[in-house]
């Protein structure tokens, strides 16, 4: 990690990378303290968000989902400019971009529906099984909103060059509407839109900041985010939308599914925080030590993302039903105490799922060269392969937990899934085969 963080680039934005390594943490280790466990002769788990409702307004800090498509527009812009300046063509950069989502993503599937057969083997009960590869699938919502963002990449960053700061500027009327439909009708249906529309905003901004139409400076980055905090505050606390951007269940309207204006407001409080603290940030990612570990993290950031609940479904039995970890009531001072034993074991966990699976995320991504182009026929077999993976997460992540045979996991989207990731693999051969080292 030491050689790969000298070998970076001059011009390389590294604040970009730091931004990535903190939302991603933030993520894991917001998920892990909003997981409560029980144990009374039988495994029991439930959202602390739920039980101790003080630990909402703490979901400002940890739902930093918006940072990561920030972050994920300027790269994605970077990235394609690069890669068509070099004579390549959308398709060959968006089988390139996705490779390193997909490919963890299909080992991660692989290793659950493999575990849950072990598991049905020896005769686990299949409702157990169930619940554990549902939990352990969680990450899923968030990578069928980034696919299909990285995807459609090549056509928004053309509206960007095009119009600018007005296309977020849309999307984030086209939320609102959504917002209205369901507010007005008391239609949870409703507005669905804006798991799409909320998403690519956020993104468009990372447009923005790559080419400098929002610069990275205080005079900017602050009157951003005290506006939308702002908003933020108007919205929720005198508003309609719930305190809460992480969905609960039992609220008539969430934060999240699907996003709002609400999380719009935070994700342009956070967007002005990280045009203000660019400069120090940079200037510090100077030196050898922090930028070191900004690049460990940044090499199996998704790693980190996809098997993080994986590590509670392992910990959770292995700590509370032995009698390792006690389980007080919740938002007690003894609960409180006893997340920092909870986060150390599941990172212990994580680092071993990591250092196994890891390598399979530096692998994937090969960099094409000049001329990577890969013609007609294989812009369609692409569009039809990643419609078959989106389709298949997206399945998987909504199904429940019960009733998916041997797997645990349902058997139509499994193989939907794989026959787009199967699809994408073989006509990325082609782009090598044309230029792509």
């Amino acid at each position: 990690m030491r050689r790969l963080a000298e070998r970076t680039p001059a011009h390389r934005d590294r604040t970009v990378d730091l931004l990535r390594a903190i939302a991603i943490t933030a993520v894991v280790v917001g998920h892990w303290l909003a997981v409560h466990v029980s144990y009374d002769g039988g495994l029991r788990g439930g959202s602390a968000l739920e039980l101790v409702p003080w630990t909402r307004p703490l979901t400002w800090l940890f739902q930093v989902m918006p940072v990561f498509f920030l972050v994920g527009g300027y790269a994605n812009a970077a990235s394609l400019a690069a890669h068509r300046a070099l004579g390549g063509d959308a398709t060959c950069w968006t089988l390139r971009r996705t490779d390193r989502l997909i490919r963890p993503t299909t080992v991660l599937l692989a290793v659950l529906a493999a575990a849950a057969l072990l598991a049905r083997v020896v005769g686990v009960d299949p409702g157990l099984i169930g619940i554990g590869v549902w939990v352990a699938g969680i990450p899923l919502w968030f990578l069928v909103a980034y696919l299909a963002v990285v995807a459609l990449t090549p056509l928004t960053h053309a509206l960007h060059r095009r119009y600018g700061l007005a296309v977020p500027i849309a999307l984030t009327v086209l939320v609102g509407l959504g917002d209205v439909a369901r507010l007005a009708l008391r239609d949870p249906a409703l507005g669905q839109g804006n798991f799409l529309f909320a998403w690519l905003a956020v993104h468009q901004l990372g447009f923005a900041w790559q080419d400098g139409r929002l610069p990275a400076r205080p005079r900017v980055g602050l009157p951003l985010a005290f506006s939308g905090l702002a908003t933020l505050v108007g919205l929720t606390v005198v508003g309609p939308y719930p305190i809460s951007m992480v969905g609960i269940a039992g609220e008539g309207i969430q934060n999240t599914s699907p996003p709002t204006l609400a999380l719009l407001a935070l994700a342009a409080t956070q967007t002005g925080l990280a045009l203000s603290v660019h400069g120090p940030a940079g200037r510090w990612l100077r030196r050898p030590r922090p930028w070191t570990a900004v690049v460990a993290v940044n090499s199996i950031v998704m790693t980190l993302f996809l098997w993080h609940m994986t590590a509670v479904v392992i910990g959770a039995p292995a700590l509370y039903p032995t009698g390792l970890l006690p389980a007080p009531p919740p938002g007690t001072p003894m609960w409180l105490l006893l997340r920092l034993p909870w986060l150390a074991a599941l990172a212990l966990i994580l680092g071993v799922l990591v250092t196994v699976f890891g390598p399979v995320e530096r692998r994937a991504g090969p960099r094409p060269g000049a001329g990577a182009t890969a013609g007609a026929a294989a812009g369609v077999l692409t569009f039809l392969g990643i419609a078959g993976v989106v389709a298949g997460l997206l399945t998987l992540a909504v199904t429940g937990p019960s009733g998916h045979a041997l797997t645990g996991l349902p058997i139509v989207a499994l193989l939907v899934y794989v026959a787009g990731a199967g699809t994408l693999r073989l006509v990325r051969w082609r782009c090598r085969s044309s230029g792509a080292a």
